[in-house]
């Protein structure tokens, strides 16, 4: 799908954040929240009056003091005062000489920073030849250092780290407070250059120089990889052994090479079984199974097992699936069925669901009962996936006889409800749904099984049945995600039987509990169509009781960066350099010094102002990942301009007006398609912001009559606009501006758009979207109607 974009920006940004490192500056309100994945996908909580805009501190800002002076009162003393202001002026000397450098190359770099981001990203010869005229001349200033160091860094990138070293070497003249970053990459660039005696050099007092690097372990890792060239492996493993926890697979795959070159080959195979075995996902796991046979060892079956499973976890289910295979002929016949299922189970995933119900079936009933049910969901899965429906029937009634309260059953229910849903067998899919929730009442599905039987009796027109099923769903169900849908739809049918003074009470209980859902909004227009009331009139429906008020646990207030962190100085510099990566990893570290909620928009600045607003979106996500769950005065104001940017704003504002489009919707279309990733491309090969397939850009191109287009000009922010927003108004014009529609075509094609609106009577859009059957593309829907709304009470008027 479209939205899921790869991301493949030719840059610098390859950090990877652990969830120990998110946490480190994740407020506690929020540390232990859903995912970003649950929260994206589920309705947004919303944004009260437009706000006024302010202008936050940010990473890439010239740095100010933070610390404010009280204002005079005529009952303080002078003398007090003054001690106040002397106080305060002390603090300001406090300040090192160090963060005073750092400052004054900051605003003495400024100028660089486009230039240098430039460079990262095409690494062009003019733009080396810009950067390397920088640096010239500014040659004996750290501004001319930086600049040395990014022309060294851009040749990294390239591989070329012959070229690297000189202006390494260049850029070490004068990186005082840059240092760290200038002998690594020298030591490194040397090492890739068989230069292990420079390598040495550079890097043997690395520690000793640069006792607060983060760069610590990754200076040893290329250190001790240099001593291993110099045939000293025995030194090399006693160094890396220091920095073995927290664990990291390239330190294991290095410490086990360096125990092997020394001959200590059972140190060296537990080394490279860690990484092969407990680390599969990894860069360096295959290089350590290459090791484990150069010295004739495969592993246990329980390390190969635990092999297996991770990466079937990881959903990398052909490799889980190779990995199971080798395993079943290995291990004792009272192992084997759980091996085989576990087979058959990767098998199925990865597409292979023909091989899976062969080896489900040649295995037989089984007599465990946890197996036997295992066994049979996963049968009806093969059967469900060829159509196979009396199949599916009847292995499901064998798994309601063999396991009436095993979670197998509960899966294959939901399972087959799905499969008939997609057939519009709705009565058989009612019957699923309804069965799931009644057996498993208090089970993962219970909520969204008893919301679909629910819709699917009020599609067909059998209301007094979906009347009770919306108010069931309220009662039994008050904190599931269904919730909003329930109060809309039991609104309007109030509505529809004339009992304006119930649409009204359920639409207000919507909009005060669900401020930003996309329901919401949709029950205060509704609202707005309804007579008044008095309110000391107004019934109580105890109903609504069941729904608890809107948390504000959630609440995040905002703090100002430290204005004498070295590391926040060192991160601005950075920056200045386009080296985001190193600058964020510098906030990271001084958030979990500092303590405070600056810095999520902090490093999603860093980001966003080097045009990398996925990364700041990503950033903001993990950092807040309930977000949609809090009301926007709940959130300091950086967090939500972070969280919903207005990217490429001058070209997607004139296309959109150009086209009649509303360009916050265009955004929020945007941000769900490739999160304003220019240089985006999905796995259907559909192409940047806009995620426009090159067929549909070829053809948009001969409409606006745009001269000499090219498929590659689809990555240019201004051209993907013009040609995106475009596409989209003729999606809009085809369904007589009526938008849900159009969003719903944009993600899963006119086709089936068009077949779901053959799907009988709709009140009107809203019923329709609710109706659709992929979760996907209801989701895209309602998602980007949301976020308009949002982006509408952030900013105003377009």
């Amino acid at each position: 799908m479209r939205r899921f974009a790869v991301l493949v920006f030719a840059g610098i940004f390859s950090l990877q954040f652990s969830p120990s490192v998110w946490l480190a500056f994740v407020p506690p309100a929020v540390a232990q929240s859903k995912s970003p994945v649950e929260t994206e996908l589920a309705p947004s909580p919303a944004a009260s009056a437009p706000a006024q805009s302010t202008t936050s501190k940010s990473a890439t800002s010239k740095p100010a003091s933070t610390k404010s002076t009280p204002a005079k009162s005529p009952s303080v003393k002078k003398k007090t005062a003054a001690s106040a202001g002397a106080k305060n002026k002390k603090k300001r000397k406090t300040i090192s000489p160090h963060v005073r450098r750092v400052r004054q190359a900051f605003v003495a770099s400024a100028n660089l920073r486009p230039m240098a981001q430039q460079l990262l990203q095409s690494r062009t010869p003019i733009a080396y030849a810009g950067v390397e005229a920088y640096a010239r001349r500014h040659a004996k200033e750290d501004a001319g250092a930086l600049a040395w160091l990014v022309v060294g860094y851009a040749r990294t990138l390239d591989h070329d780290y012959g070229k690297a070293i000189d202006p390494f070497n260049r850029a070490k003249a004068g990186a005082s407070e840059l240092g760290d970053y200038v002998a690594y990459h020298l030591g490194d660039a040397y090492l890739k250059t068989a230069h292990n005696a420079e390598a040495l050099s550079t890097l043997a007092d690395f520690s000793k120089n640069f006792p607060d690097s983060l760069l610590i372990r990754d200076a040893h890792l290329v250190y001790a990889n240099a001593l291993l060239e110099e045939g000293r492996a025995q030194e090399a493993a006693a160094l890396l052994e220091k920095d073995r926890a927290p664990v990291r697979a390239d330190v294991e795959l290095a410490i086990g090479r360096a125990y092997e070159a020394a001959g200590d080959k059972e140190k060296a195979a537990t080394a490279f079984r860690n990484v092969h075995f407990n680390l599969p996902n990894s860069f360096e796991a295959d290089a350590a199974g290459s090791e484990l046979r150069k010295l004739g060892i495969s592993g246990s079956v329980a390390e190969r097992r635990t092999r297996a499973d991770l990466l079937f976890k990881a959903k990398h289910y052909a490799d889980a699936a190779h990995d199971y295979r080798e395993l079943v002929a290995e291990v004792s016949p009272a192992d084997r069925p759980q091996i085989q299922l576990a087979l058959a189970g990767a098998l199925e995933k990865s597409g292979g669901s023909r091989d899976a119900r062969q080896i489900l079936t040649a295995m037989g009933a089984q007599t465990g009962d946890a197996s036997e049910a295992e066994r049979l969901y996963l049968l009806s899965e093969t059967q469900r996936s060829t159509s196979d429906e009396e199949a599916v029937e009847h292995t499901v009634n064998e798994l309601r006889q063999f396991g009436p309260a095993s979670p197998w059953l509960e899966q294959a229910l939901l399972s087959a409800g799905n499969m008939y849903l997609l057939k519009r067998d709705y009565d058989r899919a009612i019957d699923f749904f309804r069965e799931l929730q009644q057996r498993f009442p208090n089970g993962g599905h219970a909520s969204s099984a008893h919301w679909k039987a629910t819709w699917l009796t009020f599609r067909q027109l059998r209301i007094e049945e979906a009347r009770q099923g919306f108010e069931h769903q309220i009662a039994l169900y008050p904190d599931s995600a269904e919730v909003p849908n329930a109060l809309y739809w039991r609104a309007r049918l109030a509505e529809e039987e004339g009992n304006s003074a119930m649409a009204r009470a359920f639409y207000q209980k919507l909009s005060d509990r669900f401020r930003n859902y996309y329901y919401a909004e949709l029950g205060r227009q509704r609202l707005k169509g309804l007579p008044a009331a008095p309110k000391e009139d107004a019934p109580h429906y105890a109903l609504l009781d069941h729904i608890s008020p809107l948390s504000t646990a959630g609440k995040i207030t905002a703090t100002d960066p430290p204005d004498d962190n070295l590391r926040v100085e060192r991160a601005r510099l950075l920056s200045n350099g386009g080296l985001a990566d190193m600058a964020v990893r510098e906030l990271q570290a001084a958030a979990s010094q500092e303590g405070g909620t600056w810095a999520p928009p902090e490093m999603a600045r860093v980001y966003q102002d080097l045009g990398r607003y996925d990364r700041g979106i990503e950033i903001m996500k993990h950092s807040t990942p309930n977000y949609f769950a809090v009301d926007l005065p709940d959130l300091p104001r950086p967090y939500w301009e972070a969280l919903f940017p207005k990217a490429y704003w001058t070209d997607l504002r004139k296309y959109s007006l150009l086209n009649g489009l509303d360009p916050y919707l265009v955004a929020s279309l945007i941000r769900q398609e490739s999160e304003f990733n220019a240089l985006a491309l999905s796995r259907a090969n559909a192409v940047g912001l806009m995620q426009l397939l090159p067929k549909t850009g070829k053809t948009v191109a001969k409409q606006v009559k745009l001269k000499g287009y090219s498929a590659p000009q689809l990555f240019t922010p201004a051209v993907n606009l013009q040609l995106g927003t475009r596409y989209f108004k003729d999606m809009v014009d085809k369904y007589n501006g009526q938008f849900e529609y159009a969003l719903a075509a944009y993600n899963a094609g006119s086709d089936r758009v068009g077949d779901w609106l053959s799907q009988g009577h709709y009140r009107d859009p809203q019923e329709f979207v609710e109706s659709i059957p992929f979760t996907e593309t209801r989701e895209y829907v309602q998602a980007i109607l949301r976020n308009a709304n949002v982006y509408r009470q952030l900013y105003g008027a377009p």
